[in-house]
């Protein structure tokens, strides 16, 4: 009988992840009675998207809920891949919705009148930096000597290549910054459009057309370019790791700078055993040098949604609400992920072990968003491909990125293009 069959989830992988999972279900279970059993599933980001829109497990029901992220929804809502939440939510909304949740983490789910999921775990781009290190008297004097101005945590891309260049300690297991290169269609990605629009370029024409073949794009990719390729900079594992990877390098104390979602900030801090446990702190995105650009964070979110094909939509809107209580939404964020709700960013249990945990709502201010496009992943593609070029070949930035826009605007001309 369908009521036999499992409840099944699809997690992001990241052990914070998989954690609050496994607890928040045996919660939800002693809560409501749910006697299903469960079996939750936790994939990295290709073979996660793999199965739930290539492989059509959202549409097939081999998936009740899963964790899904921002960047997809345009291609999960051409296919009718997730259930509309909005009659169960009108019907019996969770607690304090919409006015418990930033407008910024409720509109890209928002087709029309349609939702296609809740807010699970947010946390734009920014920097984050070893606030021990530039705090110390004797870095301070020794930065000022060999560089004639005061140590401070960069504000443009010149400062961050000469700071990290002063802390990268090879013999000491300390690189000046860890980058997230891994070519998974995502990294690469948005380290490009962070480049971008740090120097005041839009990735779209103004006519709705995706545009990457442009001066501001010559000039950050030239830089993301010679900056991953500096030994005297990088971590050397940097084209290998991911953003967790990445995130967990920095964990161990191995970078002084790096670029990453604020959640691999806040896990330092609620990890007791975390080397770099209260020596982190985060500040905005540097920006291009004697240009119009100015700082700019990317806003992706990760949602948890209803699988359009499962066979447990009651449990699994039931199990969702559940999900996002201030109470859980703050369980999470005390495992290492970062809650999403209002209640949570400005929580004082919260920003007592976290203390910048009150910046989240200002990176929101900056952040800006990925072109809403059903074929979105396509698109992403032809990106990572023209960086990984930049970053493997001496092929001219300005060629890759012509023959980048040429393959676009074959994909964006498609017939079955959204």
């Amino acid at each position: 009988m369908p009521e036999q069959q499992p409840f099944r989830v699809a997690v992001r992988k990241f052990a914070p992840f998989e954690a609050h999972m496994q607890k928040l279900w045996a919660a939800y279970c002693a809560h409501s009675g749910c006697q299903l059993p469960a079996e939750f599933v936790a994939m990295d980001l290709h073979p996660l998207h793999q199965s739930l829109l290539t492989d059509k497990g959202l549409e097939t029901g081999a998936w009740d809920v899963a964790h899904i992220n921002t960047d997809w929804l345009p291609e999960a809502q051409a296919a009718g891949a997730l259930l509309d939440l909005t009659p169960l939510i009108d019907q019996n909304p969770p607690a304090d919705f919409p006015q418990g949740w930033s407008p910024s983490l409720l509109g890209m789910q928002a087709y029309g009148d349609t939702t296609l999921g809740l807010p699970f775990h947010d946390g734009p781009e920014c920097l984050i930096y070893r606030k021990d290190l530039f705090d110390s008297p004797l870095e301070q004097a020794a930065f000022a000597q060999q560089h004639g101005r005061a140590l401070r945590p960069p504000t443009t891309w010149e400062e961050l290549q000469q700071v990290a260049r002063f802390f990268h300690r090879p013999e000491q297991n300390l690189y000046g910054f860890v980058a997230a290169g891994y070519p998974d269609g995502h990294n690469t990605v948005f380290d490009f459009c962070l480049h971008l629009w740090t120097r005041g370029g839009q990735l779209h024409d103004g006519q709705g057309r995706l545009q990457i073949d442009s001066e501001a794009a010559r000039a950050g990719l030239s830089y993301y370019r010679q900056l991953l390729r500096d030994q005297a900079a990088i971590h050397p594992q940097s084209m290998l790791y991911e953003s967790v990877q990445a995130g967990q390098a920095f964990a161990r104390g191995e970078a002084a700078l790096m670029i990453n979602w604020f959640g691999f900030a806040a896990v330092c801090e609620v990890d007791a055993a975390c080397p770099v446990r209260g020596k982190v702190d985060i500040t905005a995105v540097p920006r291009g040098e004697n240009t119009v650009g100015s700082s700019a964070s990317l806003n992706v979110y990760w949602l948890y949604a209803i699988a359009a094909g499962s066979r447990h939509q009651d449990v699994a809107y039931d199990f969702i609400r559940f999900a996002v209580s201030a109470e859980n939404d703050k369980r999470l964020t005390l495992e290492g992920g970062i809650g999403c709700r209002l209640s949570t960013w400005h929580d004082a249990d919260i920003n007592a072990q976290v203390p910048y945990y009150h910046k989240l709502a200002e990176l929101h201010e900056k952040a800006e968003t990925l072109p809403q496009k059903a074929n979105w992943a396509q698109l992403a593609a032809v990106i990572d491909e023209v960086v990984l070029q930049a970053l493997n070949t001496d092929l001219p930035v300005a060629e890759l990125l012509a023959a980048g826009q040429a393959k676009i605007n074959a994909l964006e001309h498609a017939p079955d293009h959204v």
